[in-house]
């Protein structure tokens, strides 16, 4: 018990139609590294709510160092040693770093002396933020960093981080394990969520396996192939992304020298972007978080408007065209930032639905929308997507962030585009659900759409896309073939280097 921090027993949480935890137990040891692996919608992000006092158990006990443990709301965990980051960010736009920050201290340090904090421990750990930026013209990965430091700075006992790597670039994310391994060897537990199985491998030294709200095993990473660990978590074995013959048709996507100022002065601004896209292809685009991603992706879906000339579909130009023009013909997209962009909150998944495919899937006619219709379309995308829902009238808000990332990509694709415009697609998402989405994006380019995915997960670009280019504070490199490509030129690319600098590490 002496090496024992937290000692869960029996952990019980319901909600209408759905057990999220059923009899969970486990316990992590002090200064250890302990992974909570199971597919989406399995229990992990109640569990860690119950232990953060978001949510009560209703059965079963916690106890905290020997003695018991129930805190009544998240500042009774925090005071008793427990800090979180969360895999959706719960940051005020408005307001500035530090102010952010400050509200999730108990008792913040004078502003002065907190912005000086903020900049000694983010340039410590390789994360760097300035205090005085507001949030709201921050990068999802820099975002992720205001989440990060934020509990760094409360010198947590037990540190639970949900999917923290989601949006960072692979430098930044040894960084962040070099900062979990300090903290582990000054006696910080860490209990950490995460799909990216050789993370986990590399990281932890212990995972509970959740599936169907229950227990159903432990495991020593190290020990445990991915693969393994994986089919722990579904319970059967999965197939993996198959290889395809490409055959490239005509081009549907031209774009030539778009140029966009940055949104409202924030943000980052796009220069001179020239790329073309071919029926059949698959197109991979990399980066550091916050250089013009998700800018790139405005100008495409036509959320934002470019200078005439500068994007053409199909051989038309829409540079002036908005979403929904774009839409109809064929040109769909997936933003990031699911929540909130990709799906409104408080509708239900048929209303969503409707959202993005209400004129081209006929689910809207003469004004009027086909409920019957509307309902018919997100019962496909939950089947097929395996969307883990009790029904399409559930509000998008209430899914796990993974089941909603099926259900927002499986929307795109389930409408057939000719071009889709995807950002960060299996983000969030386990290890099969991301398998089975990257094999969703690889069918429909062999059915001759084109496909530009933007990830920061670069292992995935590499796995599914003919060429590679990588945006650097807003210009876009020269797409390359990625058969051959390695992570060193991969990393020049990132960095902003020339195509000669690029062509001179070839081997």
């Amino acid at each position: 018990m002496q090496d024992t921090l937290l000692s869960i027993n029996g952990l019980t949480k319901a909600y209408p139609g759905v057990i999220a935890n059923d009899n969970v137990s486990f316990d992590i040891g002090k200064g250890e590294i302990h992974a909570l692996l199971g597919e989406n919608g399995a229990g992990k992000s109640t569990l860690v709510k119950m232990i953060y006092g978001l949510v009560s158990p209703d059965k079963g006990a916690m106890t905290w160092n020997g003695a018991a443990f129930a805190p009544p709301k998240p500042s009774a965990a925090r005071q008793a040693g427990v800090a979180m980051v969360f895999q959706h960010f719960s940051l005020f736009d408005a307001l500035s770093v530090a102010e952010n920050v400050a509200l999730g201290m108990e008792n913040p340090p004078k502003p002065r002396d907190l912005a000086a904090r903020i900049r000694q421990v983010s340039e410590q750990y390789g994360l760097p933020l300035d205090p005085s930026r507001d949030v709201a013209s921050l990068s999802a990965g820099e975002r992720q960093r205001v989440e990060i430091i934020r509990c760094l700075l409360q010198d947590p006992r037990l540190l639970i981080m949900d999917e923290p790597t989601s949006v960072l670039t692979p430098q930044e994310v040894d960084i962040l394990f070099e900062t979990l391994r300090k903290l582990k060897s000054e006696g910080t537990s860490i209990l950490y969520i995460s799909h990216k199985l050789e993370e986990i491998r590399a990281l932890c030294d212990h995972a509970t396996i959740l599936r169907h709200g229950k227990n159903v095993g432990t495991c020593t990473p190290a020990e445990t192939s991915a693969r393994q660990m994986a089919e722990m978590m579904v319970g059967s074995s999965f197939a993996t992304p198959e290889a395809r013959d490409v055959q490239l048709g005509d081009t549907v996507l031209k774009v030539t020298n778009l140029s966009l100022p940055a949104l409202d002065g924030i943000g980052t601004p796009l220069r001179d972007i020239s790329f073309e896209l071919r029926q059949g292809e698959v197109l991979g685009i990399g980066g550091v978080a916050g250089n013009g991603q998700d800018e790139l992706l405005m100008a495409l879906s036509g959320e934002r408007l470019s200078q005439p000339g500068s994007v053409a579909f199909q051989g038309r130009d829409v540079s002036q065209d908005g979403p929904g023009a774009r839409r109809l013909p064929g040109l769909l997209s997936a933003p990031e930032e699911r929540l909130g962009h990709a799906a409104a909150p408080d509708m239900s998944l048929t209303e969503n639905g409707v959202l993005t495919a209400g004129h081209r899937a006929g689910l809207v006619s003469n004004g009027f929308i086909d409920w019957g219709k509307a309902r018919s379309f997100a019962e496909d995308v939950i089947a097929k997507f395996d969307v883990r829902t009790p029904g399409p009238q559930v509000a998008a808000r209430a899914l796990s962030g993974g089941n909603l990332q099926k259900y927002v990509v499986g929307r795109e694709i389930v409408q057939k585009p000719d071009l889709l415009v995807i950002n960060q697609p299996t983000w969030g998402v386990d290890a099969a659900a991301a398998a089975a989405i990257r094999q969703a994006l690889l069918d429909l380019a062999h059915g001759g759409a084109a496909i530009l995915v933007i990830s920061q997960d670069l292992d995935e670009l590499m796995e599914i896309s003919d060429r590679f280019a990588a945006l650097n504070e807003g210009r876009l490199s020269e797409p390359r073939a990625v058969q051959g490509l390695d992570m060193e030129q991969i990393g020049l690319m990132m960095g902003g280097a020339h195509d000669m600098e690029v062509a001179h590490a070839a081997p």
